[in-house]
Formats: C-alpha cells, structure tokens, sequence
C-alpha cells in the first residue's frame, strides 16, 4: 500500500462511523438522509460502511441534512456546551485530510452549541475550489494567510492576496477557489445569527442545482 493511503483508508472509514452514529442517533434512515443530501442511497450506504469516499460537497450536504457541524465528522469527542477557554499551537501540526479531495483544515476553536463563533484554518489544494456555491445564516470572514484565492460573493469576484481579507454576510450565495500556482491558506472564521438557538453548521448549499450527486 502507497504511503498514505493507511491514514486515508482511517480517516474514510472513522467519518462513515461517525455518519451512521449521527444518522441512527437521529432515528432516521438511510433513504431520508440521502434524499436530503442530494445522494444515492447505495452510496450513503457505502459510506458508512467506509467503502467509498466522499467529496467536500458531499460532506457539506450530509452535515447539513444531520444537523452537524462539518468538523464534527472529524472529531470524535463531543464539545462541551461552551467554550472557556481554548488554546492552539503553531508548528503547522494537526492538519485533517479531507479524503480524496486535496483539501485540508484544522479546527481552530469555537462551534459548541452555545458559542457563536466557529475559526478553521483551511488550506486550499493547487488548482482546486469549492465545487458548489453555497449559503447558511450568519456572517464569516476569510484572511488569506499564503496563495492567493479567488471569493465569488453573489456574482461579483474578489482576488484577495496575503494580508487581505474578506467579510461577508453568508446568506449571499459564494464560493472560492485557489488562483495560485501553489496551495493556498486561509483563516476563516465564521459567526452564527446571535438569534439563532441551534447549533451552528459550517456551510450550507445555496441551490439544490448546484448539488453534486454522487452515484454507486
């Protein structure tokens, strides 16, 4: 096996368990929940049962239709109810694959039902972008940290470089993509509706056309 593929074949098999524990602990099926997420059945199946990968839209979708934060696949341990305090190191460690699709993130803090604010750092792939446009409540603000990355925000293009940066109101429709030679980093920190009660989740697809499906 190529150096690598262990930690990948892990990583597919730790989020389909963490599908199908969020799945069943919501009582609800299998048909239902890739109705919603704009999937096949047998590939939600597949899934669970870590014998197939998923793409970052996929996985925003299944967030989505589960009532998930999308770094709660990654993240086995429950967050506690707030957060009080919580400190991250440097060195560059800790980055999560996100399987088979280049793209990598840490969870930098936040996201606990009662916080309203939620910070990742994300590190986009060479020639590679969010596939669908997408849209949630709330607010977000993404500083390029290296590479430069092009924003999408409801028909207008920003090329934003290092040291810039961008707020937008999320339920605009937007999406970004690498416009470098090389990877691109990014610190995004995204801020739920301060009337919203639920817990927040990362993104939201803005149209159901844009969905990908995925098929067996």
């Amino acid at each position: 096996m190529l150096p690598g593929m262990d930690k990948v074949a892990q990583t597919t098999r730790d989020i389909g368990n963490r599908l199908r524990s969020a799945r069943t602990g919501a009582g609800a099926t299998l048909a239902s929940v890739a109705r919603q997420a704009g999937l096949s059945e047998s590939f939600l199946s597949r899934l669970e049962r870590g014998q197939a990968v998923a793409s970052i839209a996929n996985l925003i979708q299944l967030a989505e239709a589960l009532g998930l934060g999308l770094h709660e696949l990654f993240h086995s341990a429950s967050a506690p109810a707030r957060t009080r305090v919580a400190v991250h190191r440097g060195g560059g460690a800790n980055l999560k694959d996100v399987a088979a699709t280049g793209y990598r993130f840490r969870h930098l803090g936040g996201g606990a039902p009662l916080d309203r604010l939620e910070v990742f750092h994300l590190v986009f792939p060479r020639a590679k972008g969010m596939p669908a446009t997408v849209s949630h409540p709330g607010q977000e603000h993404c500083y390029v940290l290296s590479g430069e990355v092009l924003f999408h925000v409801d028909g207008v293009t920003h090329r934003l470089k290092p040291g810039d940066g961008i707020l937008i109101d999320s339920q605009l429709p937007h999406r970004a993509e690498n416009a470098g030679r090389g990877q691109a980093h990014v610190l995004m920190t995204v801020a739920r509706p301060a009337e919203s009660s639920d817990v927040p989740d990362w993104w939201h697809l803005a149209t159901s056309t844009e969905k990908e499906k995925a098929r067996p």
